[in-house]
């Protein structure tokens, strides 16, 4: 009786591991915020990385992160290694610019993989609509036999970075207006 529940256990997370790698695993995460600004007037602090950590969500967490940036424009890259697991490690390089309405970048992740990000400022008459978005695969760069788990993960990716988008959004709405 035991050996067979052991058994249907071990058929049913065998079920579940490879569901995983049938599921989807494209993800994408969008924030948008009205800030009473003009695009000129935003977009130096979201295209240069060394001005992030004025309203970064990621920077506040913890202030003692190891940053290093290097170079301007596009090609500019920012590195960070924190002992905070929220934080972790990564580069992110700025892919495309197109002031003042737009902005990319590539992520990397190491292990955790790798993603885009796109900034779109767009004029109305009340301000400008900050746009931050994030596309990712959630089994590119990442080791084979965690490709399946982390398609799981997609799932809360909204949630998770979504959340911190709003803050980061938030903050720099608080910097630029005040």
């Amino acid at each position: 009786m035991f050996s067979k529940l052991i058994g249907g256990l071990g058929a049913v997370l065998l079920l579940v591991f490879v569901v995983g790698f049938v599921l989807p695993s494209q993800v994408h995460v969008e924030r948008s915020l009205v800030i009473n600004a003009q695009p000129t007037e935003i977009f130096p602090l979201i295209s240069d990385l060394g001005e992030w950590n004025a309203w970064s969500p990621w920077a506040a967490m913890d202030p003692d992160a190891e940053m290093t940036i290097s170079g301007t424009g596009v090609g500019q890259t920012m590195q960070w290694h924190s002992e905070d697991p929220q934080v972790g490690d990564g580069t992110q390089e700025i892919t495309g610019l197109e002031s003042p309405s737009q902005m990319t970048t590539h992520l990397d992740f190491g292990d955790q993989g790798m993603a885009d990000a796109t900034w779109q400022l767009t004029s109305q008459a009340d301000g400008t609509l900050v746009t931050w978005m994030l596309d990712t695969d959630m089994r590119e760069g990442v080791p084979t036999l965690m490709q399946s788990i982390s398609t799981y993960f997609g799932f809360l990716m909204d949630g998770m970075v979504g959340k911190e988008y709003e803050k980061g959004l938030s903050n720099l709405k608080s910097l630029v207006e005040s």
